[in-house]
């Protein structure tokens, strides 16, 4: 992967990554009417909104972790860390997402985070291993 693209690629997912953290923060309850909409109008189960802000707190700070790490690999293009340490995030999401999806309530929501947080995390490990095949000029150095 051209380290232009790359670049280009993770600066993108920085924002919408922030986006969405921003939207879990300000509109939680939107996200979840959203859902609950269309799930309603292609016959799912609605997801119930919980009380409090408990769950609130753990997706916007998710959100500000995978942010991070995309910002990361835009400012750090030549560091393999990142893309792995984003392409496991998303991955555990995605893989949890659908196991609650199969095993519990067949949620529009669980099956959506699972769905484009699995390809993300394709992405992100497609990424990561462009990095890898370079000569190791490019790499970060130790030591």
């Amino acid at each position: 992967m051209a380290l232009k693209i790359y670049r280009y690629v993770s600066i993108t997912m920085a924002v919408v990554f922030s986006i969405v953290g921003i939207l879990f923060l300000f509109m939680s309850d939107g996200v979840l009417s959203f859902f609950n909409e269309v799930s309603s109008s292609i016959g799912m189960e609605q997801v119930r909104n919980a009380d409090g802000h408990f769950y609130v707190v753990l997706s916007v700070a998710y959100m500000y972790i995978v942010a991070l790490l995309a910002f990361l690999m835009y400012r750090n293009p030549n560091d393999a860390t990142f893309p792995f340490l984003l392409f496991n995030a998303k991955i555990a999401s995605s893989v949890i997402s659908i196991f609650l999806f199969v095993i519990e309530r067949h949620l529009l929501i669980y099956i959506s985070n699972g769905i484009v947080d699995g390809l993300i995390g394709l992405l992100a490990v497609i990424m990561y291993r462009s990095l890898k095949r370079r000569p190791s000029l490019f790499r970060k150095e130790s030591g």
